[in-house]
């Protein structure tokens, strides 16, 4: 951390502190934002969050950016009723923690071992013996049956603490609502709060010009360390890069408290932003009515590099075809990104049998996760296991050179709010790789695709329809990426273009000169 305070703003422009939840690697939109602001000259620091000990404080760079992951401890991810004990609504459950767990084993462990001391006196004839274990045998026979009891209903009760769908719990959540408004995610989800208390000190060290804060968790980061800062009298702004619209996504704990404190959580922080940005026009106008925003948020697509580096150029491309065994002349139908079941990825292994021809390759972030299981023990009991290949991520700067030897793109997602109201990141590298696509009818990528001509639409969930619009791609693909010549298109659609709005962004909020006044006086002080 001492280099990193000791390292001066390159151009005078000042210091960037960059946040995100993820572990960076996968998330190509803020790679991509740290890299090209490093390159327009910032002082760029990426703190991410270390999903395991071994990840914890591991440093590496992207470009001239420097990427640091943080621990975040998770003490605050139950909510305080979880670490008490029930007595009205379950009085035979134990109290929360490992106690149940450990009551069943050693009650099993106790009959085990009277078992075994039966078994001895039985071989040495001893009915003496025999007749001294049966009260003991008969009593840990009651006391296992008690504590089966004890333990099934600490684990119902855990489970209703999870669901929250008694009266009480709507009652309690509806309650913090109404009493505590925006600030309610307090009692909802103090797990904000771990992300806070490992990221706060050390954006407070680096001292930063500017913080952009990548998403909902990270804007009240963001606002409270400018706050602090401002406080201390620096003059720090703050950028609020938001990804998605938070109150249509699909939530990412099932916990009926999680989405509700989220929502509380962005609208109590969204105030504080010198500037906001987003990836589509649709939302940036959604983002501004809700939040009552001074000015539309600038948008920055989530466009892939049109020109990437020679050290990044002479870094080898996995060959996608070879690495799923078949030849050039083999139907391949790709989907590369994010993997969830409102991604709508198993459309693609039930239509196997309809096309049987086609392979298909879905290139994601975990090749074993729950998720890709299914997916996989799917294909196994249709037959076409040997037509489904699970491939794992590339660098964000190899993604279109990677997927380019595919037949198709596919983008299957299903009718969320967000899905309707952006290009998302895989129809920017899809187009890029110059593949044909087959959409589903999500709004805004629908409608793009049909003004286009790039490629089909197809009814979402419908698997005759996905089957129908497969078909038609492949059997006149050339028609469709004849598209991708027309003038211009594919030019709008880079990162270079993207990095330059931002770079706007970043310039108007610190074009008075306190800021970059401010990163002299840090350059002076510290002797570098």
């Amino acid at each position: 951390m001492a280099a990193e305070n000791r390292t001066t703003a390159r151009s005078g422009k000042g210091r960037i502190v960059m946040l995100v939840d993820n572990g960076v690697n996968g998330d190509s939109r803020v790679q991509k934002e740290a890299r090209s602001a490093a390159e327009a000259g910032w002082d760029v620091v990426l703190l991410g969050r270390a999903r395991s000990k071994k990840e914890q404080d591991q440093t590496w760079t992207l470009g001239d950016a420097r990427v640091r992951l943080l621990s975040v401890p998770g003490p605050l991810f139950r909510r305080r009723h979880e670490y008490r004990r029930a007595p009205l609504r379950s009085p035979l459950a134990y109290r929360p923690g490992p106690l149940a767990a450990y009551r069943k084993q050693k009650v099993k462990a106790w009959r085990a071992d009277l078992n075994i001391r039966l078994i001895i006196a039985q071989r040495e004839g001893s009915a003496l013996g025999r007749l001294r274990l049966m009260p003991p045998r008969l009593f840990s026979r009651l006391l296992q049956s008690w504590v089966n009891l004890r333990h099934r209903k600490t684990q119902q009760l855990e489970k209703r603490r999870k669901d929250m769908d008694s009266a009480l719990d709507r009652f309690t959540t509806a309650f913090w609502r109404r009493t505590m408004g925006v600030r309610a995610w307090r009692r909802l989800d103090p797990h904000l709060w771990d992300f806070e208390l490992a990221y706060g000190k050390v954006i407070d060290e680096l001292k930063p010009d500017l913080i952009h804060a990548n998403d909902f968790r990270m804007l009240g980061v963001g606002a409270r360390a400018a706050l602090r800062a401002r406080a201390r009298g620096r003059d720090v702004k703050l950028v609020w890069d938001a990804h998605e619209f938070l109150p249509g996504i699909k939530p990412w704990s099932p916990h009926p408290r999680w989405h509700v404190a989220q929502c509380a959580h962005e609208s109590e922080y969204a105030r504080f932003a010198d500037a906001v940005v987003t990836v589509s026009d649709t939302l940036a106008g959604m983002l501004q009515e809700r939040h009552g925003l001074a000015e539309r948020p600038a948008v920055v697509l989530n466009a892939p590099d049109g020109e990437i580096s020679p050290e990044q150029a002479a870094e080898p491309v996995p060959d996608l075809r070879e690495l799923c065994g078949i030849g050039d002349g083999v139907p391949l139908a790709v989907y590369s990104g994010s993997a969830a079941p409102q991604r709508g990825l198993d459309i693609m292994v039930e239509s196997l049998p309809r096309v049987p021809e086609v392979h298909t390759a879905f290139v994601v972030l975990n090749t074993e996760s729950d998720y890709m299981k299914t997916l996989r023990a799917r294909a196994e009991e249709l037959g076409v296991s040997d037509r489904l290949h699970i491939l794992p991520y590339v660098p964000h700067y190899q993604v279109a050179r990677f997927l380019s030897t595919a037949d198709v793109g596919v983008i299957p997602i299903h009718h969320w709010p967000n899905h309707e109201i952006a290009l998302i990141t895989k129809f920017f590298e899809y187009s890029h790789a110059r593949l044909p696509l087959v959409v589903s009818d999500v709004k805004t990528m629908g409608a793009m695709v049909q003004q286009t001509g790039q490629g089909e639409v197809f009814r979402a969930e419908d698997l005759e329809d996905y089957a129908r619009a497969l078909k038609s791609v492949l059997g006149d693909a050339e028609r469709y990426r004849a598209a991708y010549d027309a003038p211009g298109l594919l030019d709008t659609w880079t990162w270079e273009a993207q990095a330059e709005r931002l770079d706007e962004v970043y310039s108007q909020l610190l074009s008075d000169s306190g800021a970059r006044s401010g990163a002299g006086r840090r350059e002076a002080g510290t002797g570098a």
